[in-house]
């Protein structure tokens, strides 16, 4: 069923069909992604099998005295990642691996720390019930120290057990939003509207629970951060550019956010669009979306979406549109260390307008955030450069 639209009349999206067009020949010619190649979802008994067969090994272990170790694959080395342009980032069969000793100062913390997440987990699954990641931080915070040792430990198991997060019981808490031309209902039955008003829908905590999603979209913008999605939507981008979908991950994105990009490209196989600041933080933030990140290069089919294009910031849209430089920021250090890490990134190669992009921020030395428009006038962004830049193409 249609939404109203109150956007531009449709020879506007002309460009915008074409470039559909093209996606979906890919797709039928074997050049899109491969469906069904993820870590697939695993029952109950086959989760709870799993973790039974892992603390048998250290039974076994302590039989033969022993000490026993967890095997976990090395996701911190770029020699265990290769790359395929229709999925992304993604492990090599037969990576290297580290242990994980509970006899050794330096992993006896970690050792035990698995155990107890596991422990949980199985008790999770035997019951039925779930948790998120905070919830299990919170059983004992002063054990655990900080989140992210649990959020670490999860994706651990995860990837040792070859299961995605959502079999082990285990949810995130979202900080993602959406909003615009989407309509869908959650697993306990409750439908969803996220028609542009002046706040958006969170992102569920449930994205395989999700179902009957209808949008009549042409795209799907992504925004870097929650600032400018807000701004978007006090302008009544929206309803302006209707019809379409707006995602924040607020920064870089959390697994919900991600799995709702990639359930809404599964669905529509609309075009979707990155709108990043002009920075090396931005530039890694959309190669997340599009092709995965190292910690979750695991579960790749199941998270990217090598369909994105960058629509903005440009390094060159600077020049282009004569931003003055006291509204460009000067290169730290650590951004020229981060851009130069980008550029050596195996999918780079299959990126020459990428890399010129870059080159440019590299030669100039200088940022920009996409609020440096607003020197242009405040509501250029929603106004001008966004609806110029869709409805000629402009993005790489």
């Amino acid at each position: 069923m249609a939404f109203a639209p109150m956007g531009p009349e449709a020879s506007f999206f002309e460009v915008l069909d074409r470039h559909r067009a093209d996606l979906l020949a890919a797709l039928r010619t074997g050049g899109g992604e491969h469906p069904g190649r993820g870590t697939r979802l695993a029952s109950s008994p086959e989760v709870l099998a799993s973790i039974e067969h892992v603390i048998q090994d250290i039974i076994t272990s302590l039989a033969r005295n022993e000490a026993p170790a967890f095997t976990l694959d090395d996701r911190a080395s770029w020699g265990n990642m290769k790359f395929e342009d229709s999925v992304g980032l993604q492990m090599v069969s037969h990576c290297t691996t580290r242990k994980i000793k509970s006899d050794s100062p330096k992993s006896v913390k970690k050792f035990a720390l698995i155990l107890k997440i596991l422990s949980m987990i199985y008790k999770l699954v035997q019951s039925n019930t779930y948790a998120t990641k905070r919830d299990i931080y919170y059983t004992d915070s002063q054990l655990f120290g900080n989140q992210t040792v649990v959020d670490n430990i999860i994706n651990d198991i995860s990837c040792m057990l070859k299961v995605p997060r959502r079999s082990l019981h285990i949810l995130s808490t979202s900080k993602g939003l959406v909003a615009g031309n989407l309509r869908y209902t959650e697993e306990d039955g409750t439908r969803v509207n996220c028609t542009c008003g002046v706040t958006a829908i969170a992102v569920p905590s449930n994205i395989q629970g999700i179902r009957n999603l209808i949008t009549d979209a042409k795209f799907l913008l992504i925004i870097e951060k929650d600032a400018t999605f807000q701004r978007l939507l006090d302008d009544n981008f929206c309803n302006k550019m209707s019809p379409c979908i707006m995602v924040t991950g607020k920064g870089v994105p959390d697994l919900n956010t991600r799995l709702l990009v990639k359930k809404l490209w599964d669905t529509f196989h609309i075009p979707i669009f990155t709108l990043v600041d002009a920075d090396p933080h931005g530039i890694e933030i959309m190669c997340i979306y599009k092709y995965g990140s190292m910690s979750m290069s695991f579960d790749a089919h199941n998270l990217t979406v090598p369909a994105i294009r960058w629509l903005g910031l440009l390094p060159s849209d600077l020049k282009r549109l004569n931003i003055p430089k006291d509204s460009l920021i000067p290169l730290t250090r650590r951004d020229q260390t981060k851009l130069d890490s980008i550029l050596k990134r195996p999918y780079v190669t299959c990126q020459p307008y990428w890399r010129k992009e870059m080159e440019i921020m590299a030669d100039s030395k200088m940022k920009a955030e996409i609020q440096a428009l607003t020197f242009l006038s405040s509501d250029y962004l929603s106004r001008v450069y966004l609806p110029n830049k869709l409805k000629f193409g402009g993005w790489i």
